[in-house]
């Protein structure tokens, strides 16, 4: 057993990267901390990683908002050492003095409203509204240094998304009051208060959704990382598809989603799963973009697949007032749909790009199932647990207590104290950006509320539509598909949580008022907020994917983008009619069953139509192809006309394809026919040759 392992962790001796590189979807590279000041934040990380695990069991007594000013208090400083400011080029891992002196303001302003100095916690709340001019300078001060630490973490997209906010909540009332998005007008220290003393800014609903479930199950990540957990997935990937033609892209994909289990990032695991499988694919005849463009799009399955969604799913989770296991629940069909997408893709690259089988490893299944196979308990752990009414957060840390614990099943995975405070510490600093985003979200939401924006804006979306029809059908699918188009703009500029927050408040509202049910208008604006991470031109896990193949990065972004095309579509499939709901897993049994059938026609008509060839058949011509990609998108419809529509031209694509090869062949035996003739050499084996280059062409 100890050969089979360790023959196939010498599969990734071609790349040491694995260890080095962290990616996450809201961040930029941060700094390599050593030294007394490395071990300083791993100790201030780790003191704050006792402190959720504390609050989960004995919550602090003054309330959630009291907990999450010293949760920011203990996090909005590590940004400004973790994190290099970036104005210049050059590239230090010690902080600079500046850095120093932005750590200890972001201490004090955070420390400010529970200090006696401001009269305590009583008397900071007491002054709400009316807030003394201290109050708003280190109100102010903490905008700042909030703005700054977004910018620090995922560039100045966010961050000027959150000026143009502040400025429209101060100069709004200047516009003229005809105008649906003009309103009365903030002063600056109505806008302080609305961020620092309320539950609608700095220290509302994104920020309590960071501090409570995130970092929990960053931390829980960390854990299992540590325990063995990611070579294990990945050295089952390579085991269970080894004597395939598609081994080496099946393998990609299948660690990409087991990984993704963990890690609930897109770039990290599309990173980590390249590193690993990019020899096997190199060696197997991919080119570059094109496996980059497959790992980009597995890895970003990992925002959406269970049981550890992207930070935004437990957001939808608050904002819904429903638990964390309903939206598990409602992510199953669309995550089957979105990586049966994928590997229809990868068979039928196998026979575009005439990939060659390997010699891998021969480790069997069933030997490291039996061996390392506990390492799914804590997974299942987790929905039993919020099966049996358990919350997330209790859930989630008593399944990093069970991977704790069976670490110590393998010897070279043993959670020491050493170790087991390093995946503490590492779970806080995983979480730097995504706290420095929902604080930054914060802005968006105070002012959006404190204005009405989000209900004006919803409001002039569907009198867009409605200026073009009156027909409530067409005004609804008009209203989604510009929807779908803003927030896949949006999500060119800021961070999938950051995304989803903005995409709710304007775009929920519009859906709502249409009659979308609420589930049905969070997932549509998840998935797409999710989507960003491969859409072109700023494809964070495309980018990182091209990284580890050497490939260049657009190209890999439009790869990525063809093997994601069907999780393009599917969010549209659940509000345009009832029907989508099913796909939700919301509704009885046998509705659910035959809309997951359905849909899954849908994709498949899409596969032929992005890839070109029909799956048992040959290569599909641009005929065939453009029949496919119309029955998909009437299998996606989800009414029964459309359905039966689809599922002939979905045929039909397949009988043009099947004419199509069938005249090829007739074509090349005509020829092997006059070679015979003329006394022409070699004509059996020229023939082998042209039907191969037939069956196996793109």
């Amino acid at each position: 057993m100890g050969e089979d392992r360790s023959s196939v962790v010498r599969e990734r001796s071609e790349t040491s990267t694995l260890d080095a590189l962290h990616y996450d979807d809201e961040e930029l590279p941060a700094r390599d901390l050593r030294g007394p000041i490395g071990r300083g934040v791993a100790v201030v990380a780790f003191a704050v990683a006792v402190l959720v695990l504390w609050q989960v069991f004995r919550p602090l007594s003054r309330g959630s908002q009291y907990y999450l000013i010293i949760f920011l208090a203990g996090t909005l400083p590590l940004v400004f050492l973790a994190y290099r400011s970036r104005l210049s080029r050059k590239k230090s891992d010690t902080p600079t003095i500046a850095d120093w002196v932005l750590a200890a303001g972001a201490l004090v302003v955070c420390l400010y409203p529970i200090s006696p100095f401001g009269g305590g916690y009583d008397g900071f709340l007491n002054r709400q509204g009316l807030l003394e001019p201290v109050d708003v300078a280190f109100g102010a001060v903490l905008l700042i240094l909030v703005v700054e630490a977004c910018r620090r973490t995922t560039g100045w997209a966010l961050p000027v998304v959150c000026l143009a906010f502040l400025a429209y909540g101060y100069y709004g009332g200047l516009f003229p009051q005809n105008w649906s998005i003009a309103h009365a007008g903030l002063d600056f220290s109505q806008i302080v208060d609305a961020l620092y003393n309320s539950g609608s800014g700095f220290y509302g609903t994104p920020l309590d959704v960071a501090a409570t479930y995130i970092v929990l199950f960053t931390i829980y990540g960390a854990v299992l990382d540590l325990s063995g957990a990611s070579r294990f997935f990945v050295d089952l990937s390579v085991a269970a598809f080894r004597k395939s033609r598609s081994a080496a892209g099946r393998t990609a994909v299948a660690a990409g989603f087991l990984l993704g289990t963990v890690s609930g990032s897109g770039t990290a695991t599309a990173v980590s799963v390249g590193a690993v499988t990019w020899p096997m694919l190199r060696r197997a005849g991919y080119p570059a973009e094109q496996a980059g463009g497959m790992l980009a799009a597995a890895g970003v399955g990992a925002i959406l697949s269970p049981p550890t969604l992207g930070a935004a799913a437990f957001i939808v989770a608050e904002y819904l007032d429903v638990s964390y296991l309903t939206v598990l629940g409602w992510a199953m069909i669309p995550t089957v749909l979105y990586y049966l997408g994928i590997l229809l893709a990868v068979e039928i690259d196998v026979r575009r790009f005439r990939v060659r089988s390997l010699e891998t490893p021969q480790v069997s299944t069933l030997r490291l199932l039996g061996r390392f196979g506990y390492h799914f308990s804590s997974l299942v752990l987790i929905v039993v647990l919020l099966a049996l009414g358990q919350n997330a957060t209790r859930a989630v840390v008593y399944a990093t207590l069970a991977a704790f614990v069976l670490s110590f099943l393998d010897r070279r995975s043993w959670l020491t104290p050493q170790r087991l405070f390093i995946a503490l510490s590492a779970g806080v600093r995983g979480v730097l950006p995504v706290v420095a985003v929902c604080a930054a979200a914060g802005i968006i939401t105070a002012v959006t509320t404190k204005t009405g924006l989000g209900a004006q804006l919803a409001s002039l979306l569907v009198r867009g539509a409605q200026a073009v029809t009156d027909n409530p059908t067409v005004v609804l699918g008009l209203t989604v598909v510009l929807a779908a188009i803003a927030l896949s703009v949006l999500g060119l500029a800021v961070p999938v949580t950051a995304s989803f927050i903005i995409g709710w408040v304007i775009i929920g509202p519009a859906l709502l008022a249409l009659g979308v049910p609420a589930p049905a208008a969070a997932m549509f604006v998840f998935y797409y907020s999710v989507l960003s991470e491969v859409t072109p031109p700023t494809a964070l896990a495309a980018v990182g994917a091209s990284a580890i193949t050497g490939g260049r990065a657009i190209p890999t972004m439009w790869q990525a983008l063809k093997y994601a095309l069907p999780a393009f579509l599917a969010p549209i499939a659940f509000v345009l009619t009832p029907a989508g709901s099913y796909l939700l897993a919301r509704g009885p049994f046998l509705d659910i069953l035959w809309a997951s059938a359905a849909a899954m026609l849908g994709v498949a008509g899409l596969a032929v139509a992005t890839g070109g060839w029909v799956l048992g058949v040959g290569r599909a011509g641009a005929g065939s192809r453009v029949l496919a990609a119309l029955a998909g998108l009437l299998l996606l419809y989800l009414e029964p006309l459309t359905i039966a529509l689809g599922i002939l031209l979905l045929a039909a694509s397949a009988t043009w394809a099947a004419v199509d090869r069938r005249h090829a062949v007739k074509s090349v035996d005509d020829d092997s026919a006059m070679d015979g003739r003329t006394g022409g050499s070699g004509a059996d084996e020229s023939r082998a040759q042209q039907v191969t280059h037939i069956d196996e062409r793109g």
